[in-house]
């Protein structure tokens, strides 16, 4: 089993959309932490020192992409994007990006302002999966790799003019350590909002763990409707491309109409996340 299809065994299933709510008081509420150090916002929710969901109190959802090594959803996802007007959260690693023809749908997407930003340069493996606390990589491998990716963003125009850089770790799997280094070189760690399973879109038919795209749809649905602040301020992650041919990101724009029916506004994921 590659690492890619062993992550899903270990974490909790995801599609990185954020959402919050227009009403409420959750931004006085004392910072919700589950797992790491003391969080410099209140109304979000932290894992690990990484942001995982925004502010319960606003009905708003922040759609994001993360892309290695597949792309094959590119146009379809950009095309959907602009034809609905929704500006997401597009996150690649540094393989991606080498892939010449890759980086047309990239300099799209940051034309047609979308936020483009890090999922690491070589797709580390930041802790076990058995043993979140520890780390495999040092802060010195860290920190070049990150910095490598952001630096091929910007040589493609990504990440222009002094704003501030948000990234999610590859794997979707990080600790401590690795929220601690990339704060040290100014960059904010997120992650997905868990409890939707919207990330499994990346399973392949074989993989017994396979989930097809409209059970992963009716999840995401049916999550909204369970949890107490809907998918308020919720992150909800979805894959560029996978290799499987049933096709999450085919069902792209039934998911946004529908999820704009139940009241919510779709912003991008830096939006989302100012000031946490």
């Amino acid at each position: 089993m590659t690492p890619r299809l062993a992550r899903a065994a270990y974490r909790p299933s995801f599609m990185v959309l954020i959402v919050s709510s227009l009403g409420g008081c959750l931004a006085t509420t004392p910072p919700h932490d589950i797992g790491g150090p003391a969080a410099p916002n209140a109304a979000f929710t932290y894992d690990h020192g990484g942001i995982v969901r925004g502010d319960r109190s606003r009905r708003r959802i922040a759609l994001i992409f993360t892309g290695g090594d597949y792309g094959d959803g590119a146009e379809s996802v950009l095309g959907t994007l602009g034809k609905l007007h929704v500006r997401a959260g597009i996150f690649v690693t540094g393989d991606f990006i080498r892939k010449s023809e890759y980086v047309p749908f990239l300099k799209r997407a940051v034309a047609e302002g979308h936020y483009v930003g890090p999922h690491s340069d070589r797709h580390l493996l930041y802790a076990p999966w058995e043993d979140r606390e520890k780390s495999l990589v040092t802060e010195e491998a860290f920190t070049q790799d990150l910095r490598k990716n952001i630096e091929d963003l910007k040589a493609i125009g990504a990440l222009k003019g002094g704003g501030h850089v948000y990234f999610i770790p590859p794997f979707e799997w990080y600790n401590n350590d690795q929220a601690r280094w990339a704060a040290g070189m100014g960059v904010t760690v997120f992650n997905f909002s868990p409890g939707s399973g919207s990330n499994r879109d990346y399973l392949p038919e074989s993989d017994p763990r396979f989930v097809s795209s409209k059970q992963i749809y009716d999840d995401i649905l049916a999550y909204e409707h369970k949890d107490p602040a809907g998918l308020n301020g919720y992150v909800l992650l979805l894959h560029i491309g996978a290799d499987r041919r049933d096709k999450m990101y085919l069902l792209l724009e039934p998911l946004v109409k529908e999820l704009r029916f139940r009241g919510y506004t779709f912003i991008r994921i830096d939006e989302m996340l100012r000031g946490g």
